[in-house]
């Protein structure tokens, strides 16, 4: 564990203020105030619980939070929140992603660029030890709302690569009729197939923009997380071949229900593998999807698209009733290594 103040990057001119590192699990509940404090002010309608930060910390991949954490105090109060990490890419080449939270009246003091700072000096240490055998990116997101971080970046270099929707079913009523293609069925959910679904659904998402190769840490991540929800999961399975043709991966996050009075479904995780695409089949496990997040009391449901995603899924998901409510930016930096 390490309490100490950060050396590599010169504190902001705020009095008080210490960047220091991550103290383990005293630094959980620190950690959700910040993030959710920052979403809140924000509009992010998306919140974090310790056991949800517990998950993530328990099943980190390609990051060690002792050297790639940031926390920010201000006279002891934590006030920020940085980490980063990195990730191959199936198309080729690493993404070194960061991101960061920061309560909005600590904003505009050069905490932030102090904290964006550390991360790219500690993803350039990272860097540095890997193969030059593709090209690299400093990489975070930004939703509409988070407008502070929008700028930050945007100080800092970085430029919008890839737009994405959040996406609105702002009702459960008159769910399209789009039944299954045929020799396919949605069987139950046996613990048994979850890494062949796992896999099949990887080797789908292996085609989509900027995909990343997920770890077996992601995977035993997901198996601790709200997304894991098997009794709502919807995979379609070959009759013939016995092999997973896609699935509809979605949930319900209890949680954040209960801080916004919505009754929210997910219809996410949205993948079919190649050699059953064009049939149907992602309408059809969405409309099952739909159904299966009404009959449980929700009212509306959501879910993210790439707006530029070459398989048509954007008109896909308008067909079945979904409109755009907010975007979200992937930024992007190139990283020049020396």
């Amino acid at each position: 564990m390490s309490s100490r103040m950060l050396m590599d990057v010169a504190a902001p001119a705020v009095s008080g203020v210490v960047l220091r590192g991550f103290q383990g699990e005293s630094d959980y509940a620190h950690i959700m105030t910040v993030i959710n404090g920052s979403k809140g002010a924000d509009g992010v309608e998306e919140f974090e619980t310790l056991d949800e930060i517990r998950n993530q910390y328990e099943h980190l991949a390609n990051c060690d939070p002792y050297r790639d954490v940031v926390i920010a105090e201000v006279d002891g109060q934590v006030v920020g929140y940085g980490r980063a990490f990195w990730k191959q890419l199936h198309a080729g080449g690493r993404v070194y992603f960061h991101f960061g939270y920061l309560l909005p009246v600590w904003r505009r003091r050069g905490i932030g660029s102090a904290m964006l700072l550390h991360c790219e000096r500690r993803l350039l240490e990272v860097a540095a030890a890997h193969p030059n055998d593709g090209p690299r990116w400093f990489q975070s997101f930004a939703m509409e709302g988070e407008w502070s971080k929008c700028h930050l970046l945007e100080r800092h270099g970085y430029e919008v690569a890839r737009l994405f929707y959040l996406m609105s079913r702002p009702d459960l009523e008159n769910i399209p009729d789009a039944p299954l293609p045929a020799g396919l069925e949605v069987r139950p959910l046996k613990v048994e197939h979850l890494r062949t679904i796992w896999d099949a659904m990887t080797e789908a998402f292996a085609d989509h923009w900027g995909e990343e190769i997920p770890t077996e840490a992601d995977f035993q991540r997901l198996i601790g997380s709200v997304e894991y929800a098997p009794d709502i999961w919807k995979v379609a399975w070959d009759i013939e071949t016995d092999q997973v043709a896609g699935g509809v991966l979605g949930f319900i996050d209890e949680a954040d229900n209960a801080v916004t009075g919505r009754k929210l479904g997910w219809t996410e995780n949205i993948a079919v593998r190649r050699p059953w695409r064009r049939r149907g089949l992602a309408r059809a496990l969405m409309a099952e999807n739909l159904r299966e997040l009404k009959a449980r009391g929700m009212t509306e449901a959501a879910l993210g698209v790439d707006t530029e995603n070459l398989s048509g899924a954007l008109r896909v998901y308008e067909s079945m009733g979904f409109r755009p409510v907010k975007t979200e930016r992937l930024y992007r930096k190139p990283m020049a290594i020396r």
